[in-house]
């Protein structure tokens, strides 16, 4: 099992868990189930990525097999940006929590700090980018506080014991902690050796935020997406640096990308449809990176960031500039 991490509300997750991001959803209840089985209790999952009702079939098959009780497992979802107005938040949470077949989440991240145009559910689900017309983008005047204060009575409703905010630079978390009445436990970002963010990491961590990294293997995971920057960036598998320390220590080039967080006080989500690599993944804690290692894997930063909204829209009146 993987170590854990006490949050700021004294719950505690796994360091590494699963990803649910982009499985496809023929396959998706089976690979939960033999994740489960390997030995992952966290799997991190959201609305936009379209394959709850799968990820709940292969939960619920696990605890009626026996192999977990819900309360070993760590469920999480993502609040969409159709659904930052309060009287959408907890209605989406109890589509989410249909879906999956569950009474509560453990972690809802908000998964962008952006307002899109409100999308009825029975419309279009999940919405995406979508607003009510196809090609055109138009936003809810909601503030980030509103939203996460509808967040914090879904913990006060026990709906989900921890909340958490994705995708948010320094200043968009600065002036959340300001007003808000439950503070982050965490904060989920795009983090691998090319987009360090080493003054956010050290930020938010001496706030009592615990960071997850998801996109460990930097381009890796927008390749198949035909991210034009993906697919003209080397991989990191393939850098001498990762590939010399991983000879170092006689393990794969994915076990140093993970391990150069954990080590970091980082938390991780990768996947994997291989068992092996399951497994692999998991144990990517059972060694340790030197301090020059993981210096010079530092020094690989390009700030180089494959998921950002203001690519999102191709009109300058519609751009979302949430990281300049």
């Amino acid at each position: 099992m993987p170590k854990l991490i006490t949050l700021n509300n004294g719950v505690k997750i796994p360091q590494v868990g699963f990803g649910c991001w982009k499985v496809p959803k023929d396959i998706c209840p089976q690979q939960i189930y033999d994740a489960i089985k390997v030995g992952y209790r966290m799997f991190d999952g959201a609305t936009d990525y379209g394959n709850e009702k799968e990820v709940g079939k292969g939960l619920r098959k696990a605890i009626a097999d026996g192999i977990v009780k819900r309360e070993d497992l760590v469920i999480v979802s993502k609040l969409w940006n159709s659904y930052h107005s309060p009287k959408n938040v907890k209605l989406v949470v109890n589509k989410i929590l249909s879906d999956l077949g569950l009474d509560y989440l453990d972690v809802l991240y908000m998964h962008f700090p952006i307002a899109q145009k409100f999308v009825p559910i029975e419309e279009r689900y999940p919405p995406g980018f979508f607003c009510g017309t196809e090609g055109v983008w138009e936003y809810e005047n909601v503030p980030i506080a509103v939203t996460w204060a509808a967040m914090e009575n879904l913990v006060k409703e026990g709906l989900v014991k921890s909340i958490g905010i994705s995708n948010s630079c320094g200043a968009v978390i600065q002036d959340l902690l300001r007003g808000c009445k439950i503070r982050p436990q965490l904060l989920q970002i795009e983090h691998h050796p090319y987009l360090v963010q080493k003054r956010l990491v050290e930020y938010v961590q001496a706030q009592g935020i615990v960071i997850v990294a998801y996109s460990s293997f930097g381009p890796q995971s927008f390749v198949e997406m035909d991210n034009p920057m993906a697919v003209n960036c080397p991989k990191l598998f393939d850098n001498p640096t990762i590939k010399k320390i991983a000879q170092a220590h006689k393990v794969s080039a994915a076990q140093v990308l993970l391990r150069w967080s954990t080590q970091n006080g980082i938390c991780v989500i990768p996947k994997s449809s291989k068992k092996e690599r399951l497994l692999s993944n998991l144990q990517s804690d059972k060694f340790n990176l030197t301090e020059a290692e993981l210096n010079e894997i530092d020094g690989l930063n390009r700030n180089l960031r494959f998921n950002d909204p203001w690519d999102w829209s191709d009109d300058p009146k519609t751009k979302i500039p949430t990281f300049i």
